[in-house]
């Protein structure tokens, strides 16, 4: 039964494998049911798309610049209308800071993962051996109920 699901196999095999694809039903619900289950077992939650995000490895782990959409504002008057570049502290590094004491780590959960590369899927699966403090979640895409399979998997068959 669907909705007295107790998440404890999908942490379970979060904890093992640290990077899962997941195919949730098209209609929503469940991630966030999934979700809420990792916060109730000491987990964080950072919930991104996947679209947008360019460079994985410089947005999630590094120092990157960001510019703002101008609006017609011009950073000076000869040049073009382009803004000011502003630089963002890297993402996953900034949430592992300040994590609660006594959490057990930070879930990365991306939806949209379906447009990412294989490369940059790699990058993904490869987080949690970078520091084993992360795990990641990637909806990989739809199906008629909710199922996961590590992520390195999903990468054989996308291939």
């Amino acid at each position: 039964m669907a909705l007295i699901t107790t998440g404890k196999p999908f942490i379970r095999d979060l904890e093992k494998f640290g990077t899962l694809g997941v195919y949730a039903p098209l209609e929503g619900g469940f991630e966030g049911r999934y979700q809420r289950r990792l916060r109730a077992a000491g987990y964080v939650t950072l919930h991104i798309t996947a679209r947008g995000l360019g460079d994985l490895a410089a947005y999630l782990t590094g120092v990157h610049g960001i510019r703002p959409p101008h609006l017609g504002k011009k950073t000076t008057p000869n040049g073009a209308a382009v803004g000011f570049v502003y630089y963002v502290p890297p993402i996953i590094n900034y949430q592992l800071e300040h994590l609660p004491p006594k959490s057990k780590g930070l879930v990365l959960w991306i939806i949209e993962g379906h447009i990412l590369s294989n490369q940059e899927v790699e990058y993904l699966a490869s987080l949690p051996s970078i520091d084993p403090r992360v795990k990641v979640v990637l909806e990989r895409g739809g199906d008629r109920f909710f199922r996961w399979t590590p992520l390195e998997k999903t990468l054989l068959v996308a291939s």
